[in-house]
């Protein structure tokens, strides 16, 4: 059910912001205590509250129309965060050369956590400067670095 709930919500996102500086980064529909359908937006520079409320507004609007979501939810529309996670090829692309932290299923050299410039990525493998290539299937997920 969430896999085509985020499928159906994609193109509409995409539809509603087409005018507009801002890119969609990520839609997730997941169950915790109650079911989110979370949605996240950035633009050059960040987007703000009111970008969010903004389109919050008319999603919600649309999806009440279109009766995508069959269950009660709760919809969040926000920036994805300095430490965004990298999931598709074009988030890979527009963070390349920069630091990232890689969490891998099992350990590799006795580490699960990597933390390394990103040099390349492709749809198998994905390679940290002056590392060997990881492959994808290995990663259970990439985020951008944050130096505290």
């Amino acid at each position: 059910m969430a896999g085509y709930v985020e499928k159906a919500v994609e193109p509409l996102v995409e539809e509603l912001i087409r005018d507009e500086d801002i890119e969609l980064v990520d839609v997730e529909y997941v169950k915790e205590k109650d079911w989110y359908l979370r949605v996240f937006i950035d633009r050059a520079g960040g987007v703000g509250i009111e970008d969010c409320q903004r389109l919050s507004e008319r999603l919600e609007a649309e999806l009440d129309r279109r009766d995508i979501v069959p269950e009660s939810y709760i919809l969040e529309v926000s920036s994805p965060g300095l430490d965004r996670v990298l999931k598709k090829d074009r988030d890979f692309a527009r963070e390349m050369g920069k630091a990232v932290d890689v969490s891998l299923y099992e350990p590799l050299d006795g580490e699960k956590l990597l933390t390394g410039t990103l040099a390349a990525c492709d749809g198998e493998s994905l390679t940290l400067e002056g590392r060997d290539p990881l492959p994808r299937a290995k990663i259970a997920q990439v985020r951008l670095h944050i130096d505290i």
